[in-house]
């Protein structure tokens, strides 16, 4: 949804990050952060914190929305754009300002 210029400019950068509100969110997150890996239902369970009884529903959500796939036991994300995007959008910029510092606006502006 999208917010304001007056309400961007007041508001603290903390209070506008992506939440993991839902449970489908918590799992895309850890998902998100591993990439290169597969996980059992129960690893991907004790990992977000959802509850037994959720956890097989969240992820044959994200399944029908071809979000993750799994074969046999384990579950990862799926193969796809939206996958490449939304990872890129959240953890590629996070991973470059560690490795290369965060970009000043005035650097971008130079001498003008």
């Amino acid at each position: 949804m999208p917010i304001s210029v007056k309400e961007f400019e007041k508001t603290p950068e903390k209070a506008l990050e992506v939440g993991e509100k839902t449970n489908g969110q918590k799992v895309l997150n850890f998902l998100l952060k591993n990439p290169d890996k597969a996980f059992t239902r129960n690893e991907i369970m004790k990992a977000t914190g959802i509850k037994k009884g959720s956890i097989g529903v969240t992820l044959s959500r994200l399944e029908e929305k071809d979000l993750v796939r799994h074969k046999g036991n384990y579950w990862t994300l799926a193969e796809d754009d939206k996958i490449a995007t939304l990872a890129s959008e959240i953890y590629g910029t996070k991973t470059a300002n560690k490795s290369l510092g965060e970009e000043k606006k005035e650097d971008w502006l130079g001498d003008q």
